[in-house]
């Protein structure tokens, strides 16, 4: 078949013939075609709404394309209008339907009216109507949700900014006296009161006392068919008690009791009813309305971002959360009764056909962009519904709660089938896996499962279907959650199996139905899955477009599913040959299991690879082809001329262009310029390149017990096989290497914890399974990359603790788990405290549970650390040193296991360290919870222990962890949902564009790009925080500093609140927030947020970060910019200490700031010290860099003035109104601008060039450097104040310490 006519060559050459110009063009077209569709809807017109009560009629402004739904949701939200929830629209007498769009309603336009209906209500209509109202009147209590944890969505930036508010309120004289930084302490203790939200001085008023559901309720048979819905039973803050009729008419007040039901209307003194529970409140309670409205104005103060509830994403739990004395559980009588508000009496409203919902939202028009946004926005939200019925199907199993539909079989075994929801767990039950490694393969499958299931929801085929899949990990347990595919369950005539397409009973049967073949094709051309041939039982060949293992079922919807994604790419052959435990000569301390396989990033890596090697292979080719041709042809002149044959000659002519290829305009050029074309024929030739010719892809199935049979099929098997070890080398031999390179080079941003190393890892292509090599590497680098032993170290100790800690849990109980996890961390962590831990025994549970797994108390230290260091043995092939166990940080430690377990642990002063004698635990006062940074035993700050929670008697067991400082246990969720390629596409050619200096445009694709995100993802969602800081950063690029400011906040909160207050990206955030607050001036407010982002670096980190000499070198700068001299030389001494620790003191970082310091050093009034400093700086630039490099004489310079200027302060003690006079000038370098922090994995500026030089002054001593030195360091002159220079972010290193980039 022709190349052209081939579907896999023709989307190949689709995906890899898409240049840059295309894609910026394919968005531009996107963002053209939208205009035009919307092209009426740019010109918003006015609308007037009229009402049936107060104000009586509203103005709104809408385009003609939105739906009658935005406009309805618009009016219930506004402040005016939000009583109104059942409710519709009429123009012109008649009815609207919700679902058109206002181009599809006839004759409205500018200056229309629409008329506001009021709806008899439902019973639904009314639950949702009371729900509502309970939360705008701030009646409902936080929630007990088995999803979100404790504080789940919490954001301290609110607190962070009434403290700014605060401050600035305290007058001139207390701000220019103290700074954010004043007295901030380098050797103090993290901190774990940064946890603490900060306290409201003003809490909100109460609207009422309460509201519930009366006791009255249900509406008995004979009332119900009168109209009676429900009854509602309210206490006023007047301390009265009114028994409230829902009718199908409205609300109105009863004349029920509490012993007496008679829900007739009460008519004494007056009627009381309203269509809206709001407007009833306000007539039975005189104060409703006056402290209503104050409640508004109080959640008005806050950002809506942090008051927002997240739609479509889990929100972030923290790890730490306040004890039981300083959490408020209050009372609420209506908060059991919210399920049946929510979902009715039989719960029908919350049952749901998931897949049907997936696979028809799947099926919805794409043509148009609004076609895509409506479909993507759709999906987005069904993703986040699904994981939200999955995690709590999923958690109701761990707990006990449901029954299995096999019941007789072992648990492992067992499956389940809750809220149309098919259930199993992630672990080996029925022996699929016994050949791979048991229960570890089939854990990791499940993992690897859910990440193919991603990637094919990426790729979008049309007609392919996935179901919904989501993982569950808690309380030891592994629980996998599919929606359930139509026929799945059905049974098979005999002979027939239920898969259609790929392996059916292992291996031993394989199903090849070709309608799945072209779908097939597709996704394994995208995936790089090679086509090629497997064998059954009966050694009968058939040929597969993707891995045996993935399989293909035809439902009785008549849709084609893909399920079991776990292999999608090929076995690490390599790694396992070497490490497994089945492989012949490996002992029993092998890789767990079989399934490791290459990661999908590494093999488009690989991938890329080959086609460049290809593509140099072709223009070697055609300049080969080209010279041969030119050759034949001037040969064949040659010999025209001589014998004047012409038919030779034409002949050659037409030979040289046969053999020349002509592409384009620009080959037909060439054949008439030759000298053109021989000097562009390379770049032109690379341009357009024709590669349907390459056809590269990897056979996911080598190595995985296929035989061939024919010699042919041998030799293409060993050359699957030689393709997948060149990819595992390549991954072995270039990836890891260079990354380590990277690195070291401060070539990325350098991770900061577990989760931000593991991410970078696998963005490169590299498994987890590969961090003892990273451990390794690192430490052959020494201090240079310090952090990153000590990271990728106790992150493989941190997760054995989880393998060993699952293990233990897995058999246990709910109410036992936390004796188990505090006995644990007890003999991890505080060993040194209690070297001898005992299980805090309840005997009452211990005899209601007797038959539950009780191996937990025979746990002692030495047998734990002994399983620690044989699960990183055998899973990362690093061998921990003698002593590991002291050099670990416990604190970081804890955040490491208890993110990976979804552990919530109280705040409190936990005690790792040895007990002097003496010394005991004192009862302390409850602290009133803070969001500052104490300071350890100064002045009348309170220490860290004493400002978090709770930490109120001795411990009963002499150990640092107790049961009850496990607060909760939060489930670990992953989903397979996937990101919306149009938002991506728009923000990926935005910035192509900003490259090529396209700004107009590409301004305009980023903005687009941020609406799209907006809609799609809502705006709590992790994604949306990414491109916030993305925009953040590009906007603060482009000098627009109000708009990056703007996002930066926004990207704050939001990432607080879905991926945690403590993550690396909301630090790297808060970093990037106070850069930006400092460009625009509010330095003060910058520098709170630092201190903020410094405090949680402290806690996921420690101190002496590689990347903390940028932020402390952004600090120095903004304290000189606020001419606080002193306290700016001391942070540029912190940075100085941090990076002579990493790169030794001889290193050219070390000199620039050594150069910086001595700056900062002359602008204290410390001469001496700034030439002591200046002096190293020239030493070090001149053995490393040479005399003639820029900054070796440019510090020369310096030295020089800085020496001259000391001996003249020397010379002229006495005479200080002389020595004003005859000050130097002196222009303070790199140090009056800050840099942005970079994201981890993301590049940063390597070592900056000088830009400054000094000039040469007059009077000048014409005495040696050596000379001069020597007469300063004999003498004690008056120092000299140097006079501030001017700001210039173009001088070298951009600023603030840009050179100590590591």
């Amino acid at each position: 078949m022709a190349p052209s006519k081939d579907p896999v060559a023709e989307t190949q050459n689709e995906v890899a013939n898409e240049t840059t110009a295309e894609v910026i063009q394919q968005e531009t077209e996107n963002v053209q075609e939208e205009a035009a569709a919307e092209e009426q809807s740019q010109d918003l017109f006015q609308l007037t709404v009229k009402l049936p009560h107060k104000p009586h009629k509203i103005n709104i402004m809408v385009s003609p394309s939105e739906q009658v739904q935005d406009i309805r949701q618009t009016i219930v939200e506004l402040p005016g209008t939000f009583q109104y929830t059942c409710f519709h629209l009429e123009h012109n007498g008649t009815r609207i339907s919700d679902f058109v769009e206002l181009t599809d309603v006839p004759g409205i336009g500018p200056d229309s009216e629409l008329v506001l209906v009021e709806d008899p209500y439902t019973e639904k209509e009314a639950r949702m109507h009371i729900l509502r109202i309970r939360e705008l009147i701030g009646a409902a209590a936080p929630r007990v949700d088995v999803v979100h944890g404790i504080q789940a969505g919490l954001s301290l930036f609110d607190g962070l900014s009434q403290g700014e508010d605060a401050q600035d309120a305290k007058g001139k004289k207390a701000e220019d006296a103290r700074h954010p930084m004043s007295d901030y302490d380098f050797d103090a203790p993290a901190s774990l009161d940064h946890f603490l939200p900060k306290v409201d001085p003003t809490p909100p008023l109460k609207c009422i006392k309460g509201m519930c559901l009366s006791s009255w309720n249900p509406p008995p048979h004979n009332l119900r068919q009168r109209g009676h819905l429900l009854y509602l039973q309210v206490t006023t803050n007047e301390g009265e008690q009114f028994q409230i009729s829902a009718h199908v008419s409205g609300f109105y007040v009863n004349k029920c009791t509490n012993n007496k039901f008679d829900p007739t209307p009460k008519t004494s003194p007056k009627l009381q009813s309203a269509h809206s529970l709001i407007t009833l409140l306000s007539m039975i309670s005189p104060s409703f309305e006056k402290d209503f409205a104050t409640f508004q104005e109080w959640n008005s103060r806050k950002d809506p971002l942090i008051t927002y509830p997240p739609t479509n994403a889990i929100p972030a739990s923290p790890w730490l959360v306040p004890g039981q004395n300083t959490s408020s559980h209050q009372a609420d009588q209506a908060r059991p009764q919210e399920t049946y508000l929510i979902s009715g009496t039989e719960s029908g409203d919350s049952l749901r056909d998931f897949n049907e919902e997936f696979q028809s939202t799947r099926e919805l028009p794409r043509e148009t962009v609004q076609d895509r946004v409506f479909r993507e926005r759709l999906l987005s939200k069904l993703f986040a519904d699904y994981t939200d019925a999955a995690v709590r199907g999923a958690v109701a199993i761990a707990r006990g709660e449901l029954a299995p539909l096999n019941p007789t079989e072992g648990r492992d075994a067992q499956i389940y089938v809750h809220n149309n929801i098919f259930f199993s767990h992630g672990s080996d039950g029925v022996g699929t896996f016994a050949s791979e490694g048991g229960d570890e393969a089939a854990r990791v499958a499940t993992g690897k499962d859910v990440m193919g299931v991603k990637a094919v929801n990426g790729l979008d085929i049309p007609g392919l279907q996935t179901p919904g899949t989501v993982v569950v990990d808690y309380m030891g347990r592994r629980l996998v959650a599919q929606s359930i595919v139509p026929g799945i369950f059905r049974p098979r005539e005999e002979g027939q199996s239920q898969i259609d397409y790929g392996g059916v009973e292992g291996k031993d049967v394989v199903a090849s139905n070709e309608i799945f073949v072209p779908l097939f094709e597709k996704m394994s051309q995208a995936m790089r899955v090679k086509k090629h041939t497997v064998w059954d039982k009966e050694q009968k060949s058939h040929e597969l477009v993707a891995s045996v293992e993935t399989k293909g079922l035809l439902g009785t919807d008549g849709r084609k599913y893909v399920l079991d994604l776990y292999r999608i790419t090929p076995l690490d052959i390599d790694f396992i040959e070497k490490y497994w435990k089945g492989v012949e000569g490996v002992t029993e301390g092998g890789y767990p299991h079989r399934m490791a396989v290459l990661r999908p990033e590494l093999v488009e890596a690989f991938w890329k690879v080959k086609m460049r090697e290809y593509v140099s292979a072709e223009l070697e080719k055609r300049k080969k082809t080209k010279e041969d041709a030119t050759a034949v042809e001037g040969a064949a002149k040659e010999e025209a001329k001589q014998e004047a044959k012409e038919p030779s000659g034409e002949a050659a002519k037409e030979e040289a262009k046969e053999e020349t290829p002509v592409e384009g305009e620009a080959a037909k050029e060439g054949e008439e310029e030759s000298k053109e074309v021989a000097e562009k024929k390379p770049e032109e030739a690379q341009e357009t390149i024709d590669i349907s010719g390459f056809d590269f892809a990897l056979n996911p199935d080598v190595m995985s017990g296929q035989v061939p049979q024919t010699d042919e099929e041998k030799a293409q098997m060993e050359k699957d096989e030689k393709d997948v070890r060149d990819a595992c080398a390549f991954l072995q031999e270039k990836i890891i290497p260079r990354l380590i390179e990277d690195l070291k080079e401060g070539e990325v941003g350098s991770p900061m914890d577990g989760h931000s190393l593991t991410r970078l890892m696998h963005k490169r292509g590299i498994n987890v399974r590969y961090l003892g090599t990273i451990a390794k590497l690192a430490l052959e680098q020494g201090n240079k990359l310090i952090s990153i032993q000590i990271i990728s170290i106790q992150e493989m100790v941190a997760r054995a603790c989880k393998y060993i800690l699952n293990g233990l849990l897995r058999g246990l109980p709910n109410p036992l788990a936390p004796f188990c996890i505090s006995h644990f961390l007890n003999c991890l962590l505080g060993a040194e405290h209690n070297p001898n831990p005992k299980v805090v025994k309840d005997d009452g549970l211990w005899k209601l549970y007797h038959d539950a797994d009780f191996s937990f108390e025979q746990l002692n230290i030495q047998d734990l650390r002994a399983s620690i260091e044989k699960e990183v043995q055998k899973r990362y092939r690093f061998e921990l040193e003698a002593g590991w166990e002291t050099k670990i940080k416990p604190l970081q430690m804890l955040r490491e296991i208890a993110l990976k377990l979804g552990l919530q642990m109280r705040i409190k002063d936990y005690q790792f360290g040895s007990v002097k004698e003496g010394e005991a635990a004192k009862p302390k006062e409850e602290p009133t919870p803070t969001n500052g940074n104490g300071k350890s035993g100064k002045g009348k700050k309170k220490s860290p222990a004493a400002s978090v929670a709770d930490f109120t008697e001795v411990s009963k067991s002499g150990s640092t962890f107790e049961p009850d400082d496990l607060m909760n246990i939060v489930p670990i969720v992953k989903d397979s949902a996937s990101k919306s390629q149009l938002a991506e596409e728009a923000l990926e050619a935005g910035r192509i564009s900003l490259i090529q200096d396209h700004k107009d445009i590409g301004q305009e694709l980023l903005l687009e790009s941020l609406s799209l995100h907006e809609q799609i993802y809502g705006v709590l969602h992790p994604e949306v925080a990414r491109v916030y800081n993305t925009l953040s950063m590009l906007y603060y690029q482009l000098d627009e500093k109000a708009a990056a400011v703007e996002l930066a906040r926004k990207a704050v909160i939001v990432s607080e609140r879905t991926l945690g207050v403590d993550s690396a990206e909301t630090i790297l955030n808060y970093l990037n927030l106070g850069l930006f607050e400092h460009a625009s001036g509010n330095t003060k407010t910058a520098l709170a947020y630092i201190k903020h982002a410094f405090g949680f670096w402290r806690v996921i980190y420690g101190d002496s970060h590689p990347d903390s000499v940028t932020t402390m070198n952004n600090v120095a700068v903004m304290l000189q910019a606020l001419k606080y001299y002193t306290d700016s030389r001391k942070w540029f001494e912190a940075s100085l200490k941090v990076c002579e620790n990493i790169f030794g003191k001889s290193s050219p970082h070390t000199a620039t700031l050594c150069f910086q310091l001595a700056q900062a050093l002359a602008l204290d009034n410390d001469s001496k010290g700034a030439v002591s400093k200046m002096r190293d700086a020239y030493n070090v630039f001149l053995a490393q860099l040479g005399p003639k490099d820029r900054n070796t004489k440019e510090a020369e310079n310096w030295l020089e003035q800085l020496t001259q200027n000391a001996v003249t302060l020397a010379r002229q003690a006495k005479d200080l109104q002389e020595r004003r006079k005859r000050m130097l000038q002196m222009t303070p370098r790199v140090t009056m601008s800050a840099k942005p922090q970079p994201q981890v994995g993301q590049s940063s500026l390597g070592m900056p060039e000088s830009t400054t030089t000094a000039t040469s002054r007059s009077g000048m001593d014409s005495r040696s450097i050596d000379d001069l030195l020597k007469f300063i360091e004999g003498s004690e002159g008056p120092k000299q104040k140097k006079r501030q220079g001017k700001t210039n972010p173009k001088r070298r290193g951009g600023g603030g310490g840009s050179a100590s980039r590591t």
